[in-house]
Protein backbone atom coordinates (compact mmCIF):
# COMPACT_ATOMS: atom_id res chain seq x y z
CA UNK A 1 0.00 0.00 0.00
CA UNK A 2 1.75 3.38 -0.91
CA UNK A 3 2.16 5.78 1.41
CA UNK A 4 0.22 8.60 2.08
CA UNK A 5 2.12 12.26 0.31
CA UNK A 6 3.43 15.27 1.85
CA UNK A 7 0.31 17.32 1.73
CA UNK A 8 -1.99 14.16 2.33
CA UNK A 9 -0.69 13.39 5.51
CA UNK A 10 -0.81 17.46 6.17
CA UNK A 11 -4.64 17.15 5.86
CA UNK A 12 -5.13 14.52 7.14
CA UNK A 13 -3.49 15.52 10.38
CA UNK A 14 -6.50 17.85 10.67
CA UNK A 15 -9.09 15.34 9.07
CA UNK A 16 -11.91 13.29 10.24
CA UNK A 17 -12.02 10.60 13.10
CA UNK A 18 -13.04 9.96 16.73
CA UNK A 19 -10.60 12.10 18.69
CA UNK A 20 -10.96 14.81 16.20
CA UNK A 21 -14.74 14.43 16.85
CA UNK A 22 -14.69 14.19 20.53
CA UNK A 23 -11.97 17.49 20.77
CA UNK A 24 -14.98 19.58 18.65
CA UNK A 25 -16.98 18.10 21.35
CA UNK A 26 -15.19 19.08 23.79
CA UNK A 27 -14.64 22.74 22.45
CA UNK A 28 -18.12 23.31 22.45
CA UNK A 29 -18.53 22.41 25.98
CA UNK A 30 -15.71 23.98 27.50
CA UNK A 31 -17.13 27.10 26.04
CA UNK A 32 -20.13 26.42 27.88
CA UNK A 33 -18.47 25.71 31.03
CA UNK A 34 -17.08 29.34 30.46
CA UNK A 35 -20.08 30.70 29.46
CA UNK A 36 -21.92 29.31 32.37
CA UNK A 37 -19.22 31.18 35.20
CA UNK A 38 -19.46 34.62 33.58
CA UNK A 39 -23.31 34.25 32.89
CA UNK A 40 -24.27 36.22 36.00
CA UNK A 41 -21.83 39.21 35.32
CA UNK A 42 -22.12 39.53 31.15
CA UNK A 43 -24.73 39.64 28.57
CA UNK A 44 -26.35 37.58 25.91
CA UNK A 45 -23.88 38.59 23.24
CA UNK A 46 -20.74 38.30 25.21
CA UNK A 47 -21.75 34.37 25.53
CA UNK A 48 -22.04 34.76 21.88
CA UNK A 49 -18.93 36.00 21.16
CA UNK A 50 -17.73 32.97 23.99
CA UNK A 51 -18.88 30.93 21.76
CA UNK A 52 -17.51 31.84 18.31
CA UNK A 53 -14.15 32.31 20.19
CA UNK A 54 -14.58 28.19 20.94
CA UNK A 55 -16.01 27.81 16.81
CA UNK A 56 -12.78 29.80 15.45
CA UNK A 57 -10.49 27.35 17.41
CA UNK A 58 -12.41 24.47 15.84
CA UNK A 59 -12.11 25.97 12.73
CA UNK A 60 -8.80 26.44 12.99
CA UNK A 61 -7.46 23.47 14.01
CA UNK A 62 -9.38 20.88 12.31
CA UNK A 63 -11.56 20.33 8.91
CA UNK A 64 -14.50 22.51 7.40
CA UNK A 65 -17.11 19.60 8.80
CA UNK A 66 -15.97 19.29 12.08
CA UNK A 67 -15.97 24.23 11.70
CA UNK A 68 -19.75 23.47 11.44
CA UNK A 69 -20.62 21.08 13.82
CA UNK A 70 -19.04 23.09 15.93
CA UNK A 71 -20.65 26.31 14.66
CA UNK A 72 -23.94 24.36 15.24
CA UNK A 73 -23.66 22.76 18.52
CA UNK A 74 -22.49 25.86 19.68
CA UNK A 75 -26.05 27.42 18.71
CA UNK A 76 -27.68 24.91 20.31
CA UNK A 77 -26.12 25.14 23.30
CA UNK A 78 -26.52 29.31 23.48
CA UNK A 79 -30.23 28.34 23.07
CA UNK A 80 -30.39 25.59 25.31
CA UNK A 81 -28.42 27.12 28.46
CA UNK A 82 -28.57 31.02 28.36
CA UNK A 83 -32.04 32.16 25.94
CA UNK A 84 -35.30 31.94 27.67
CA UNK A 85 -37.19 29.99 28.28
CA UNK A 86 -33.43 27.60 29.66
CA UNK A 87 -33.25 24.31 28.64
CA UNK A 88 -35.33 24.08 25.81
CA UNK A 89 -34.91 24.63 22.42
CA UNK A 90 -37.50 26.98 22.57
CA UNK A 91 -37.27 31.14 21.52
CA UNK A 92 -39.86 33.30 23.12
CA UNK A 93 -38.71 36.50 21.47
CA UNK A 94 -37.88 37.56 18.05
CA UNK A 95 -34.80 39.51 19.28
CA UNK A 96 -33.39 36.36 20.33
CA UNK A 97 -34.36 34.37 17.16
CA UNK A 98 -32.36 36.83 15.46
CA UNK A 99 -29.85 36.65 18.17
CA UNK A 100 -29.42 32.90 17.18
CA UNK A 101 -30.00 33.44 13.51
CA UNK A 102 -26.93 35.60 12.70
CA UNK A 103 -24.73 33.90 15.35
CA UNK A 104 -25.45 30.28 13.44
CA UNK A 105 -24.47 32.89 10.43
CA UNK A 106 -21.56 34.07 12.14
CA UNK A 107 -20.36 31.37 13.12
CA UNK A 108 -20.38 29.32 10.05
CA UNK A 109 -18.82 32.40 8.16
CA UNK A 110 -16.01 32.34 10.65
CA UNK A 111 -15.74 28.37 10.33
CA UNK A 112 -15.13 29.19 6.46
CA UNK A 113 -12.79 31.41 6.63
CA UNK A 114 -10.69 29.69 9.75
CA UNK A 115 -10.71 26.57 7.58
CA UNK A 116 -9.18 28.35 4.30
CA UNK A 117 -6.99 30.08 6.31
CA UNK A 118 -6.14 26.60 7.70
CA UNK A 119 -5.64 25.12 4.31
CA UNK A 120 -3.79 27.68 2.67
CA UNK A 121 -1.14 27.63 5.72
CA UNK A 122 -0.82 23.88 5.22
CA UNK A 123 -0.44 24.71 1.84
CA UNK A 124 2.38 27.34 2.41
CA UNK A 125 3.93 24.87 4.84
CA UNK A 126 3.43 22.41 2.59
CA UNK A 127 5.56 23.94 -0.23
CA UNK A 128 7.99 25.86 1.86
CA UNK A 129 9.05 22.04 3.08
CA UNK A 130 8.69 20.93 -1.07
CA UNK A 131 11.12 23.90 -1.98
CA UNK A 132 13.29 22.99 0.61
CA UNK A 133 13.63 19.59 -0.38
CA UNK A 134 14.47 19.78 -3.77
CA UNK A 135 16.95 22.92 -2.85
CA UNK A 136 18.67 20.45 -0.53
CA UNK A 137 18.13 17.96 -3.40
CA UNK A 138 19.76 20.02 -6.20
CA UNK A 139 22.79 20.97 -3.63
CA UNK A 140 23.52 17.32 -3.23
CA UNK A 141 23.33 16.12 -7.02
CA UNK A 142 25.32 19.60 -8.08
CA UNK A 143 27.79 17.56 -5.62
CA UNK A 144 28.33 14.24 -6.77
CA UNK A 145 29.68 12.61 -9.55
CA UNK A 146 28.89 9.16 -9.27
CA UNK A 147 25.53 7.49 -10.63
CA UNK A 148 24.68 5.50 -8.12
CA UNK A 149 25.16 8.58 -5.40
CA UNK A 150 22.72 10.40 -7.84
CA UNK A 151 19.81 7.69 -7.67
CA UNK A 152 20.15 7.38 -4.09
CA UNK A 153 19.83 11.06 -3.48
CA UNK A 154 16.59 10.96 -5.85
CA UNK A 155 15.30 8.14 -4.57
CA UNK A 156 15.51 9.08 -0.78
CA UNK A 157 14.05 12.49 -1.85
CA UNK A 158 10.98 10.20 -3.98
CA UNK A 159 10.47 8.09 -0.67
CA UNK A 160 10.04 11.14 1.59
CA UNK A 161 7.77 12.67 -1.17
CA UNK A 162 5.65 9.77 -1.75
CA UNK A 163 6.58 6.81 0.25
CA UNK A 164 7.53 3.71 -0.96
CA UNK A 165 7.55 1.43 -3.78
CA UNK A 166 8.98 4.26 -6.48
CA UNK A 167 10.06 2.61 -9.74
CA UNK A 168 12.95 4.15 -11.46
CA UNK A 169 14.36 3.17 -14.79
CA UNK A 170 17.37 5.03 -17.11
CA UNK A 171 18.66 4.85 -20.06
CA UNK A 172 22.56 3.19 -19.59
CA UNK A 173 25.52 4.37 -21.63
CA UNK A 174 24.00 2.58 -24.07
CA UNK A 175 20.98 3.98 -24.63
CA UNK A 176 19.27 1.12 -23.24
CA UNK A 177 16.34 1.28 -21.10
CA UNK A 178 17.05 -0.30 -17.55
CA UNK A 179 15.29 -0.53 -14.15
CA UNK A 180 17.24 1.18 -11.71
CA UNK A 181 15.21 -0.52 -8.14
CA UNK A 182 17.87 -1.73 -5.56
CA UNK A 183 16.74 -5.36 -5.44
CA UNK A 184 14.68 -5.81 -8.46
CA UNK A 185 14.72 -4.68 -12.02
CA UNK A 186 11.51 -3.24 -12.76
CA UNK A 187 11.88 -4.22 -16.46
CA UNK A 188 11.89 -8.09 -16.16
CA UNK A 189 9.25 -9.87 -17.83
CA UNK A 190 6.37 -10.16 -15.21
CA UNK A 191 7.36 -7.07 -13.05
CA UNK A 192 4.70 -4.20 -12.58
CA UNK A 193 5.24 -1.00 -14.56
CA UNK A 194 7.54 -2.57 -17.65
CA UNK A 195 5.19 -1.43 -20.75
CA UNK A 196 3.97 1.33 -18.84
CA UNK A 197 7.58 2.92 -18.11
CA UNK A 198 8.52 2.14 -21.75
CA UNK A 199 5.76 3.51 -23.07
CA UNK A 200 6.43 6.81 -21.08
CA UNK A 201 10.26 6.96 -22.02
CA UNK A 202 9.21 6.60 -25.70
CA UNK A 203 6.33 9.36 -25.76
CA UNK A 204 8.48 11.77 -22.56
CA UNK A 205 4.50 12.16 -21.38
CA UNK A 206 3.21 12.25 -17.71
CA UNK A 207 0.92 9.02 -17.94
CA UNK A 208 -1.50 8.56 -15.11
CA UNK A 209 -4.76 9.62 -13.27
CA UNK A 210 -5.33 13.48 -13.52
CA UNK A 211 -3.16 13.76 -16.53
CA UNK A 212 -5.84 12.84 -19.52
CA UNK A 213 -3.25 10.19 -20.53
CA UNK A 214 -4.16 6.29 -19.16
CA UNK A 215 -6.11 7.85 -16.60
CA UNK A 216 -7.45 4.20 -15.65
CA UNK A 217 -3.85 3.73 -13.97
CA UNK A 218 -3.44 3.70 -10.28
CA UNK A 219 -0.12 4.58 -10.52
CA UNK A 220 1.65 8.14 -11.98
CA UNK A 221 4.59 7.51 -14.78
CA UNK A 222 7.05 10.53 -14.94
CA UNK A 223 9.50 10.96 -18.04
CA UNK A 224 13.47 11.50 -16.87
CA UNK A 225 13.99 14.78 -19.17
CA UNK A 226 16.38 16.80 -19.99
CA UNK A 227 15.54 19.30 -22.47
CA UNK A 228 14.26 17.51 -25.93
CA UNK A 229 15.90 14.17 -24.64
CA UNK A 230 14.00 11.78 -22.66
CA UNK A 231 16.46 9.36 -20.69
CA UNK A 232 14.41 7.47 -18.49
CA UNK A 233 10.80 7.46 -16.42
CA UNK A 234 9.52 7.32 -12.74
CA UNK A 235 6.64 5.37 -11.31
CA UNK A 236 5.01 6.36 -8.43
CA UNK A 237 2.06 4.06 -7.22
CA UNK A 238 -0.70 6.47 -5.55
CA UNK A 239 -4.26 6.33 -7.31
CA UNK A 240 -4.92 10.08 -5.28
CA UNK A 241 -2.02 12.22 -5.85
CA UNK A 242 -2.57 16.08 -6.77
CA UNK A 243 -1.67 18.66 -9.17
CA UNK A 244 1.04 19.37 -6.97
CA UNK A 245 2.12 16.01 -6.12
CA UNK A 246 2.65 15.59 -9.91
CA UNK A 247 4.59 19.11 -10.27
CA UNK A 248 6.92 17.99 -7.47
CA UNK A 249 7.69 13.99 -9.18
CA UNK A 250 8.58 16.12 -12.29
CA UNK A 251 10.76 18.61 -10.88
CA UNK A 252 12.66 15.54 -8.82
CA UNK A 253 12.73 14.11 -12.31
CA UNK A 254 13.83 17.20 -14.04
CA UNK A 255 16.94 17.46 -11.42
CA UNK A 256 18.05 13.69 -11.60
CA UNK A 257 18.17 13.76 -15.80
CA UNK A 258 19.99 17.18 -15.29
CA UNK A 259 22.42 15.00 -12.83
CA UNK A 260 23.07 12.23 -14.70
CA UNK A 261 23.84 14.77 -18.30
CA UNK A 262 25.54 17.06 -16.03
CA UNK A 263 28.15 13.67 -15.40
CA UNK A 264 27.79 11.91 -18.79
CA UNK A 265 28.65 15.29 -20.52
CA UNK A 266 31.67 15.53 -17.83
CA UNK A 267 32.76 11.84 -18.75
CA UNK A 268 32.11 12.04 -22.85
CA UNK A 269 34.39 15.65 -22.46
CA UNK A 270 37.07 13.79 -20.08
CA UNK A 271 37.44 10.72 -22.86
CA UNK A 272 37.33 13.35 -26.02
CA UNK A 273 40.06 15.23 -24.44
CA UNK A 274 42.01 12.32 -23.67
CA UNK A 275 41.29 11.38 -26.94
CA UNK A 276 42.27 14.43 -28.76
CA UNK A 277 45.73 14.13 -25.92
CA UNK A 278 46.13 10.61 -27.35
CA UNK A 279 45.87 12.13 -31.34
CA UNK A 280 47.68 14.49 -31.01
CA UNK A 281 50.66 12.45 -28.83
CA UNK A 282 50.39 10.38 -32.03
CA UNK A 283 50.84 12.88 -34.14
CA UNK A 284 54.04 14.32 -32.03
CA UNK A 285 55.30 10.89 -32.38
CA UNK A 286 54.93 9.94 -36.21
CA UNK A 287 56.74 13.45 -36.71
CA UNK A 288 59.40 12.99 -34.22
CA UNK A 289 60.42 9.41 -35.28
CA UNK A 290 59.73 10.73 -38.99
CA UNK A 291 62.53 12.92 -38.44
CA UNK A 292 64.72 10.88 -36.08
CA UNK A 293 64.13 8.03 -38.09
CA UNK A 294 65.28 9.88 -42.03
CA UNK A 295 68.70 10.67 -40.32
CA UNK A 296 70.29 7.47 -39.45
CA UNK A 297 68.55 5.67 -43.08
CA UNK A 298 70.28 8.40 -45.14
CA UNK A 299 73.96 7.97 -43.10
CA UNK A 300 72.83 3.86 -43.74
CA UNK A 301 71.50 4.34 -47.37
CA UNK A 302 74.64 6.90 -47.74
CA UNK A 303 77.14 4.64 -46.88
CA UNK A 304 75.62 1.31 -47.80
CA UNK A 305 75.70 3.19 -52.02
CA UNK A 306 79.59 4.35 -51.46
CA UNK A 307 80.43 0.95 -50.07
CA UNK A 308 78.24 -0.44 -53.51
CA UNK A 309 79.62 1.80 -55.99
CA UNK A 310 83.29 2.53 -55.03
CA UNK A 311 84.52 -0.30 -52.58
CA UNK A 312 86.93 -0.99 -55.12
CA UNK A 313 88.11 3.02 -54.85
CA UNK A 314 87.93 2.90 -51.20
CA UNK A 315 91.11 1.76 -49.19
CA UNK A 316 90.42 -0.83 -46.35
CA UNK A 317 90.11 1.59 -43.47
CA UNK A 318 87.26 3.72 -45.21
CA UNK A 319 85.74 0.79 -46.06
CA UNK A 320 85.75 -0.60 -42.32
CA UNK A 321 84.65 3.31 -41.24
CA UNK A 322 81.38 2.81 -43.46
CA UNK A 323 80.77 -0.88 -42.29
CA UNK A 324 81.19 0.56 -38.41
CA UNK A 325 78.66 3.79 -39.82
CA UNK A 326 76.33 1.28 -40.70
CA UNK A 327 75.95 -0.84 -37.72
CA UNK A 328 76.27 2.19 -35.24
CA UNK A 329 73.18 3.97 -37.31
CA UNK A 330 71.58 0.42 -37.43
CA UNK A 331 72.01 -0.03 -33.56
CA UNK A 332 70.44 2.99 -33.11
CA UNK A 333 67.13 2.61 -35.17
CA UNK A 334 67.03 -0.40 -33.36
CA UNK A 335 67.34 1.25 -29.94
CA UNK A 336 64.28 4.04 -31.50
CA UNK A 337 62.44 1.11 -33.01
CA UNK A 338 62.15 -0.47 -29.44
CA UNK A 339 61.88 2.34 -27.39
CA UNK A 340 58.55 3.57 -29.78
CA UNK A 341 57.21 0.06 -29.99
CA UNK A 342 57.32 -0.21 -26.29
CA UNK A 343 55.68 3.65 -26.02
CA UNK A 344 52.75 2.57 -28.03
CA UNK A 345 52.20 -0.76 -26.41
CA UNK A 346 52.47 0.73 -22.80
CA UNK A 347 49.90 3.59 -23.69
CA UNK A 348 47.32 1.45 -25.09
CA UNK A 349 44.30 0.54 -23.29
CA UNK A 350 45.32 -3.50 -22.98
CA UNK A 351 48.28 -3.12 -22.33
CA UNK A 352 49.65 -6.31 -20.48
CA UNK A 353 52.59 -7.35 -19.02
CA UNK A 354 54.60 -10.70 -19.50
CA UNK A 355 54.99 -11.10 -15.94
CA UNK A 356 57.03 -14.17 -14.43
CA UNK A 357 59.56 -14.57 -11.69
CA UNK A 358 63.25 -13.32 -12.99
CA UNK A 359 66.81 -13.45 -11.51
CA UNK A 360 68.43 -10.01 -11.35
CA UNK A 361 71.23 -11.06 -11.93
CA UNK A 362 70.64 -12.43 -15.62
CA UNK A 363 68.50 -9.09 -16.23
CA UNK A 364 71.82 -6.81 -15.71
CA UNK A 365 73.75 -9.65 -17.16
CA UNK A 366 72.12 -9.90 -20.29
CA UNK A 367 71.87 -5.64 -20.48
CA UNK A 368 75.15 -5.49 -20.14
CA UNK A 369 76.46 -8.29 -22.71
CA UNK A 370 74.24 -6.52 -25.23
CA UNK A 371 75.56 -2.97 -24.55
CA UNK A 372 79.07 -3.99 -24.58
CA UNK A 373 79.81 -3.23 -28.33
CA UNK A 374 78.76 0.41 -27.34
CA UNK A 375 81.22 0.21 -24.49
CA UNK A 376 84.09 -0.79 -26.05
CA UNK A 377 86.14 1.04 -23.41
CA UNK A 378 84.63 -1.18 -21.04
CA UNK A 379 83.28 2.12 -18.89
CA UNK A 380 80.11 0.37 -17.07
CA UNK A 381 80.99 -1.20 -13.64
CA UNK A 382 78.09 -3.44 -12.36
CA UNK A 383 77.87 -4.59 -8.80
CA UNK A 384 75.23 -7.08 -7.77
CA UNK A 385 74.53 -8.04 -4.75
CA UNK A 386 74.71 -11.68 -3.80
CA UNK A 387 71.61 -13.47 -2.80
CA UNK A 388 69.04 -10.96 -4.14
CA UNK A 389 65.38 -12.79 -4.56
CA UNK A 390 63.48 -13.40 -7.54
CA UNK A 391 61.49 -10.55 -9.12
CA UNK A 392 58.27 -10.71 -10.73
CA UNK A 393 58.90 -8.79 -13.58
CA UNK A 394 58.70 -8.59 -17.63
CA UNK A 395 62.39 -9.27 -17.97
CA UNK A 396 62.34 -7.93 -21.25
CA UNK A 397 60.92 -4.55 -20.60
CA UNK A 398 63.45 -3.96 -17.58
CA UNK A 399 65.94 -4.90 -19.84
CA UNK A 400 65.17 -2.17 -22.25
CA UNK A 401 64.93 0.01 -19.47
CA UNK A 402 68.22 -0.55 -18.02
CA UNK A 403 69.67 -0.39 -21.62
CA UNK A 404 67.59 2.94 -22.00
CA UNK A 405 69.53 4.53 -18.90
CA UNK A 406 73.13 3.24 -19.62
CA UNK A 407 72.76 4.23 -23.81
CA UNK A 408 72.01 7.78 -21.80
CA UNK A 409 75.04 7.49 -19.21
CA UNK A 410 77.39 6.43 -22.27
CA UNK A 411 75.94 9.08 -24.72
CA UNK A 412 76.33 12.21 -22.21
CA UNK A 413 79.36 11.16 -19.57
CA UNK A 414 82.62 10.39 -20.92
CA UNK A 415 83.77 8.82 -17.29
CA UNK A 416 82.59 5.56 -15.92
CA UNK A 417 79.34 4.45 -15.32
CA UNK A 418 78.36 3.13 -12.39
CA UNK A 419 75.52 0.00 -11.55
CA UNK A 420 74.33 -1.01 -8.18
CA UNK A 421 71.57 -3.68 -7.65
CA UNK A 422 70.36 -4.30 -4.10
CA UNK A 423 67.21 -4.89 -1.92
CA UNK A 424 66.27 -2.14 0.30
CA UNK A 425 63.43 -3.39 2.25
CA UNK A 426 60.25 -4.40 0.57
CA UNK A 427 61.79 -3.09 -2.65
CA UNK A 428 64.62 -4.33 -5.50
CA UNK A 429 66.68 -1.05 -6.08
CA UNK A 430 69.03 -0.44 -9.07
CA UNK A 431 71.13 2.88 -9.67
CA UNK A 432 72.79 3.78 -12.35
CA UNK A 433 75.56 6.36 -11.39
CA UNK A 434 77.35 8.88 -14.05
CA UNK A 435 79.63 11.75 -13.83
CA UNK A 436 78.19 13.40 -17.19
CA UNK A 437 76.26 16.98 -17.95
CA UNK A 438 74.26 16.42 -15.23
CA UNK A 439 70.53 17.70 -14.57
CA UNK A 440 69.92 20.96 -14.45
CA UNK A 441 67.12 20.98 -11.17
CA UNK A 442 64.67 23.27 -13.08
CA UNK A 443 64.41 20.18 -15.38
CA UNK A 444 63.71 17.80 -13.01
CA UNK A 445 59.76 18.01 -13.28
CA UNK A 446 59.73 17.71 -17.30
CA UNK A 447 62.59 15.03 -17.43
CA UNK A 448 60.25 11.90 -17.81
CA UNK A 449 57.84 13.75 -20.47
CA UNK A 450 57.47 12.26 -23.73
CA UNK A 451 59.87 14.04 -26.32
CA UNK A 452 61.37 16.31 -23.50
CA UNK A 453 65.16 16.63 -24.04
CA UNK A 454 67.12 19.12 -21.30
CA UNK A 455 68.86 21.68 -22.85
CA UNK A 456 72.15 20.10 -22.58
CA UNK A 457 70.81 16.90 -24.23
CA UNK A 458 69.83 18.83 -27.41
CA UNK A 459 73.32 18.50 -28.42
CA UNK A 460 73.10 14.86 -28.90
CA UNK A 461 70.37 13.03 -31.02
CA UNK A 462 67.71 11.36 -29.68
CA UNK A 463 63.96 11.17 -29.83
CA UNK A 464 63.07 12.04 -26.16
CA UNK A 465 61.27 8.86 -25.40
CA UNK A 466 63.57 6.74 -23.79
CA UNK A 467 63.56 8.18 -20.37
CA UNK A 468 59.50 8.71 -20.97
CA UNK A 469 59.16 5.19 -21.78
CA UNK A 470 61.39 3.97 -18.91
CA UNK A 471 59.28 5.55 -15.96
CA UNK A 472 56.27 4.00 -17.86
CA UNK A 473 58.06 0.33 -17.56
CA UNK A 474 58.82 1.29 -14.37
CA UNK A 475 55.10 2.56 -13.28
CA UNK A 476 53.46 -0.56 -14.77
CA UNK A 477 55.35 -2.81 -12.50
CA UNK A 478 54.00 -0.93 -9.67
CA UNK A 479 57.41 0.15 -9.14
CA UNK A 480 59.67 3.86 -9.61
CA UNK A 481 61.98 5.30 -11.57
CA UNK A 482 63.50 8.78 -10.26
CA UNK A 483 66.71 11.10 -11.10
CA UNK A 484 68.79 13.47 -8.90
CA UNK A 485 71.80 15.62 -9.80
CA UNK A 486 75.00 13.97 -8.18
CA UNK A 487 77.41 16.44 -6.21
CA UNK A 488 80.48 16.74 -8.37
CA UNK A 489 78.26 16.49 -11.30
CA UNK A 490 76.84 13.98 -13.27
CA UNK A 491 73.61 12.37 -12.53
CA UNK A 492 71.68 9.56 -10.52
CA UNK A 493 68.73 7.10 -11.86
CA UNK A 494 67.51 5.12 -9.07
CA UNK A 495 65.44 2.51 -10.41
CA UNK A 496 62.86 0.56 -7.36
CA UNK A 497 60.39 -2.36 -7.52
CA UNK A 498 58.60 -4.37 -5.64
CA UNK A 499 59.93 -7.09 -4.30
CA UNK A 500 57.03 -10.57 -3.19
CA UNK A 501 57.78 -13.72 -1.94
CA UNK A 502 58.42 -15.84 -4.41
CA UNK A 503 57.01 -19.34 -4.80
CA UNK A 504 58.62 -22.07 -3.05
CA UNK A 505 60.78 -24.50 -6.10
CA UNK A 506 59.61 -27.92 -5.62
CA UNK A 507 61.87 -30.40 -4.04
CA UNK A 508 63.07 -33.22 -6.77
CA UNK A 509 62.79 -36.54 -4.54
CA UNK A 510 65.80 -38.71 -5.00
CA UNK A 511 65.98 -42.63 -5.68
Amino acid sequence: MPAPSTMQRLRRRSGHGLLPFLATVGAVGAATAVAAILDPHVSLTVVAMIYLVGVMVVSYRFSPALSAISAVLSVLGLNVFFVHPRGTLAVESTEHFLTLAAMLGAALLISGLSSRLRGTTEQAVWREQRARNLQGLAARLAGSDDEGEIIDAVGAALKEAFGDDIALALDDRAGVLKGRVPGQDVLDRGQPHADALVHCRQSGQVLGPGTGRWDGLSVLYVPVRAGASVMGALAIPSPALLREDREHAQAIADLLAGAMQRIRHASEAVAARAAAQSQQLRNTLLAAVSHDFRTPLASIIGAASSLQRQRELLPPGEQDKLIGLIEDEALHLTAMTDNTLQWVRLNADTATLRLDWESVEEIVGSTLLRIRRRDPARRIQARVATGLPLVRADAVLVAQLLTNLLDNALKYSDGPVQVDADAVGQWLQIDVRDRGIGIDPAELDQLFDTFFRGAGARKVRGAGLGLAVSRAIAVAHGGTLDAEPREGGGSLFRLRLPLAAAPAMPVQETA
